[in-house]
């Protein structure tokens, strides 16, 4: 997994608790890096499962909700640092029906090993969109994060649906802008 997810993270819990916060779960994860996370390394997802378990323990919120509250944390600091891949998007809904054709494309050009998830657009009008997202490590919580982080960097707000499909580890958003 890229480093800069981990590095994000621990940004976050340093931003929205406290770098003591941040330490503690850390030290209570037993990574075997001990959280010396680099932006542009590349580390197990199990050490992100540790994280989130403790969180989890930590916090009382599931593991679903808070990586939906990371995710729209991680949107605001990737188009922070990575902007100029977001240059083209007129919205929302035109950054995710380019994402794996262009976005991801840009993505792998600076991480080459990325292990990306894959998104589909199934159908799309100007204001909706079916769109199908696949991840062996099944972080659709985490991608509905980034979605209304992104619906926020584009000033609107979407209304969402998730449903879990028959194949494995895939999933299909159906998708609202509104406001």
């Amino acid at each position: 997994m890229l480093g800069i997810v981990f590095t994000s993270l621990i940004d976050m819990l340093e931003d929205k608790v406290s770098p003591e916060f941040a330490d503690e779960v850390i030290v209570e994860a037993n990574l075997t890096n001990d959280g010396a996370y680099t932006a542009v390394g590349y580390y197990p997802f199990e050490e992100m499962q540790k994280i989130v378990g403790i969180l989890v323990q930590k916090t009382g919120k599931s593991a679903n909700d808070l990586l939906r509250d990371f995710g729209y944390y991680l949107f605001g600091k990737l188009s922070t640092v990575h902007g100029d891949v977001l240059a083209g998007a007129d919205d929302v809904l035109h950054m995710l029906e380019y994402l794996d054709g262009d976005i991801h494309v840009q993505v792998r050009k600076l991480y080459p090993d990325a292990d990306l998830p894959r998104f589909t657009v199934i159908s799309r009008t100007d204001s909706t969109m079916r769109l199908r997202y696949y991840s062996e490590r099944e972080l659709y919580p985490l991608a509905e994060g980034l979605m209304d982080g992104a619906a926020h960097y584009f000033d609107c707000e979407l209304e969402r649906e998730t449903h879990q499909l028959d194949t494995p580890h895939t999933y299909e958003f159906s998708l609202k802008v509104i406001s």
